[in-house]
């Protein structure tokens, strides 16, 4: 074994790279559950944004075009699931599954005469005499635009969610879709439109995957990154910053694993394969351990009873987040009750006494 192939420097620039795919597909879903709704089809969306960025990019030779066009398939493919489970009300974890399966047969069927085709480069930002500082340099200045694009992402985010009035709606109609219908809200605009901005987002990660981490087309090249993303949302608590941090996670365990291959580390290499995912899990489960911590941040419909989502009958959960909400939705309710049994007793009177 030579441990001394293994380049820290290199390690924590690499890392970056390898996490941002997850990190913007676990960012675009923590929207979406965010408005109460879960998809299951993040891997579908990922890789049909992979295989149409990359069929694009070659056809033009523009990156940028490329990942336009994962933005838009990403998006419209999630259109469908927005469609399924807020127009017909189907069920939302049926929709999410067939949405993958979906994603994983046409890419295979679109990306076969792109097999072997090299995309066009994309390339990295230039910080001028930044990019030559010692070990700095390489880990912070020596990227593409989209790792410095998802963390901005997250960070947009995360103050979209916690200081703007669309973001605090948007996490009342998670909450309380009813409650939020009654202040006159449009729960399912809002619910849309999360779904397509996670579609997108995860569009926009399968193309990095197949123009920027590995330049090339696959079959099943996302090999389970949907999953993880669908993951990371849960156990980060519906938080970004901790989404951030366990994309990171994963992507460092990731390339570490590849530097021991590389260096001759005497161990089977599927239990080296196996490793990013089940030590991310782990971390994140340790994270998440406290009940009360967790449930602060999720969305009012996951506290409840275990019930499939969109069935009637989910407890849902006042969020200290949301007093302002939680506070006028108690108001409102309040006084319709009021007038309703001010009506009832109005009629029962003008009826008169019951006959028994």
């Amino acid at each position: 074994m030579d441990f001394g192939a293994i380049n820290p420097v290199v390690l924590v620039a690499s890392l970056m790279v390898a996490a941002t795919p997850i990190l913007l597909a676990a960012i675009g879903e923590l929207v979406v559950e965010k408005a109460g709704v879960l998809n299951l089809g993040v891997e579908g969306m990922m890789i049909t944004g992979a295989v149409s960025g990359f069929a694009v990019a070659v056809t033009t030779g523009s990156p940028a075009l490329g990942m336009l066009a994962a933005i838009v398939a990403g998006a419209a493919l999630s259109l469908i699931f927005a469609v399924l489970t807020q127009v017909l009300m189907a069920n939302q974890v049926a929709s999410g599954l067939a949405l993958t399966l979906f994603g994983l047969g046409f890419s295979a069927l679109l990306g076969q005469s792109f097999v072997g085709i090299v995309p066009p480069r994309t390339e990295k930002l230039n910080f001028g005499f930044l990019s030559d500082l010692p070990v700095v340099g390489r880990i912070l200045f020596s990227h593409d635009i989209l790792v410095y694009a998802s963390i901005l992402l997250t960070a947009a985010v995360w103050y979209w969610l916690t200081y703007t009035r669309s973001g605090r709606v948007l996490r009342a109609v998670g909450e309380n879709h009813d409650s939020a219908h009654a202040l006159g809200y449009k729960v399912k605009r809002v619910r849309i439109l999360a779904i397509a901005f996670g579609g997108a987002c995860a569009g926009l990660g399968g193309a990095y995957l197949s123009l920027v981490r590995v330049p090339q087309w696959t079959e099943g090249m996302t090999a389970g990154a949907g999953w993880i993303a669908l993951a990371l949302v849960v156990f980060a608590s519906w938080r970004p910053w901790r989404a951030l941090l366990g994309a990171y996670l994963f992507g460092g365990i990731t390339v570490l694993q590849l530097n021991l291959q590389a260096a001759g580390f005497q161990i089977p290499v599927e239990y080296l394969s196996m490793s990013p995912y089940l030590i991310t899990i782990l971390v994140l489960v340790v994270m998440s351990s406290s009940r009360a911590r967790t449930t602060l941040s999720a969305p009012g419909r996951w506290v409840g009873p275990s019930m499939p989502p969109g069935d009637p009958g989910i407890t849902k959960r006042p969020c200290p987040e949301n007093r302002e909400y939680v506070h006028e939705t108690q108001r409102t309710s309040g006084h319709l009750g009021r007038r309703a049994g001010s009506r009832r007793a109005d009629r029962l009177g003008r009826a008169g006494p019951s006959r028994r």
